[in-house]
């Protein structure tokens, strides 16, 4: 119930899209600025993320997790039911049609950034994970959540369970 209420919340904050629009006349800082908005994307995306999973019956136990000596982070770790999904959330904005300079330009989907390496760096995070957490025996998955958000509409949300396997390294 406080799942859905909350997520009821996070939904309508994010009705107008979840990225931040190019403020006027700071052309200057261009490529600062569109890390920082790329960043704040993500953040706000992660956080829709975690409310759209809870509303759908996940119960969390982990947000952002790393572990020294491997290279990045696994978004979201919660179980569905019996099963340990390891999440990975990719937001992307994606342009207005008017704001794009080439009607050809091919639009990649937040699927398509979870490439063999970052299926490989998730699957020894999530290993290291279960060692670190004494978990043994657990049904496991790797689902991906991919979030497209365009300015001014609500965002469009996939959700990918059992996107790939374990990887071996």
């Amino acid at each position: 119930m406080f799942a859905r209420l909350i997520f009821s919340i996070v939904d309508f904050g994010a009705r107008k899209g979840l990225s931040t629009p190019p403020a006027a006349g700071l052309a200057s800082e261009g490529e600062l600025s569109a890390k920082l908005r790329a960043r704040q994307t993500g953040v706000r995306g992660e956080t829709y993320a975690y409310w759209y999973l809870r509303r759908h019956g996940y119960t969390l136990v982990a947000r952002n997790f790393t572990t020294h000596g491997i290279k990045g982070e696994i978004d979201l770790v919660g179980y569905d039911g019996s099963v340990l999904a390891f999440v990975e959330v990719k937001t992307r904005t994606i342009p207005d049609a008017a704001a794009t300079a080439s009607p050809q330009a091919v639009q990649r989907t937040p699927e398509d950034a979870v490439n063999w390496e970052k299926r490989r760096n998730l699957s020894r995070m999530a290993r290291q994970f279960l060692r670190a957490r004494h978990i043994e025996s657990a049904e496991c998955r790797f689902d991906v959540l991919a979030i497209e958000t365009r300015p001014g509409v609500k965002p469009l949300v996939r959700l990918h369970k059992g996107a790939f396997g374990a990887e071996r390294t």
